[in-house]
């Protein structure tokens, strides 16, 4: 897969948002705020409507990947976004792997057992390897051990920290483990090379482009306030 020259790239201002409707986006939007983002990410347990608004409003490219509690999206997907996954995109010039749903708990649409997400990253090892691995990892649920939980619905998922572990991602957005829960998680996790963000709510972070001198400090932007 041939790529620009780093230089020629600039870097890339994403908007987070997961799990929760956050107010501040949608009913108080301001778009002076987020006149300069480049892409939204979105990832899971949001109704549709709401991804078409910001679609809409922010004029720039929105990827999704659904959780648990996204069922409707096989009959009502949002519209003008993209769904990501089990895929592998490239978006301004970054590789994005998105991988949707939570660990099994009931007999809901979206849910995966170990085996059967280990299964789901198996079939993209080709793709993986013709793209020299991926730049972002986007999904609902957290790996293991990195920012879940120990209940059934709540645990992270292995294949995910092995993905980690072996293409070392500049970063791994999720959801799904909301940071007001009794349990508190950090909403930043630094995981060898990678940078691993939470995105309950919403969260604005700027990219590097890929192959940008390991220097450059990429600015994250802090969770929105409750």
């Amino acid at each position: 897969m041939k790529k620009a020259p780093a230089a020629e790239r600039k870097p890339v201002r994403i908007l987070l948002v997961s799990d929760v409707e956050d107010p501040y986006l949608w009913e108080h939007f301001d778009a002076d705020r987020f006149r300069d983002i480049d892409l939204v990410i979105a990832c899971g347990d949001l109704k549709a409507a709401f991804l078409e608004f910001l679609v809409t409003c922010i004029h720039a490219p929105l990827l999704y990947v659904p959780g648990n509690h996204d069922s409707r999206y096989a009959v009502d997907p949002p519209e003008g976004c993209e769904d990501i996954d089990g895929r592998l995109v490239v978006v301004k010039g970054l590789r994005i792997l998105g991988f949707g749903g939570s660990h099994r708990y009931n007999l809901g649409n979206y849910q995966y057992s170990q085996q059967e997400m280990d299964r789901r990253v198996a079939r993209l090892r080709f793709q993986l390897f013709r793209s020299r691995g991926f730049d972002i990892l986007v999904t609902h649920a957290p790996a293991e051990g990195l920012g879940d939980a120990k209940d059934p619905c709540h645990q992270g998922f292995s294949a995910f920290r092995k993905l980690l572990d072996r293409y070392h991602p500049m970063y791994f957005f999720h959801g799904h483990q909301h940071l007001n829960y009794g349990s508190l998680q950090s909403a930043t996790i630094r995981y060898g090379s990678t940078t691993i963000l939470n995105a309950f709510r919403y969260r604005i972070v700027t990219v590097p482009p890929p192959g940008a001198p390991s220097g450059a400090t990429p600015a994250a932007g802090a969770p929105a306030a409750p």
